[in-house]
């Protein structure tokens, strides 16, 4: 197994993984509403993604290293401290900020898919993985969220 993909590939499990904890907090948060209806189905297929990303991880040979994946989901919880212009209480600027995040990370999963397809070469590699579905699904993750995270910044800015 090359080097610098088993490094890649590690890198970028660790990041799914705390996506995955900010999409199920960020549902949490706003639970009984349309946008933690959203949150709660992309946390879904997040959790999914990462079970994807571990099996083409198994599938290539390349062992997960607990150290990356265990510091990046303990700066979720650390970044759960952050200032958000309440004291104590969940704000819209919380609300803004976790859906900014995972809009970026979302956008950031769809090149990973790309990436792993067209450069690495996975496609060949791992056939029974459709990057061109993981791909899409990511488009329809992003489109989901879109409109929530707009309406949570106007609401965010225009309060604050």
């Amino acid at each position: 197994m090359d080097g610098y993909l088993a490094i890649y590939l590690n890198d970028q499990l660790a990041l799914g993984i705390g996506w995955r904890e900010l999409a199920r907090r960020a549902a949490g948060n706003n639970r009984g509403t349309e946008v933690g209806d959203a949150l709660a189905h992309v946390a879904t297929e997040i959790a999914e993604d990462v079970d994807t990303f571990r099996s083409i991880m198994d599938q290539l040979g390349v062992r997960q290293n607990p150290l990356k994946t265990a510091a990046v989901f303990g700066a979720e919880r650390l970044a759960r401290l952050k200032l958000n212009g309440r004291l104590l209480a969940y704000s819209p600027l919380s609300r803004f900020l976790e859906l900014e995040v995972l809009t970026m990370g979302i956008d950031g999963k769809k090149q990973l898919w790309t990436t792993l397809r067209d450069l690495a070469g996975l496609a060949d590699r791992v056939p029974g993985v459709d990057f061109d579905a993981l791909i899409e699904r990511a488009a329809g993750q992003r489109s989901l969220l879109e409109p929530h995270r707009v309406q949570a910044g106007t609401e965010a800015f225009r309060a604050g």
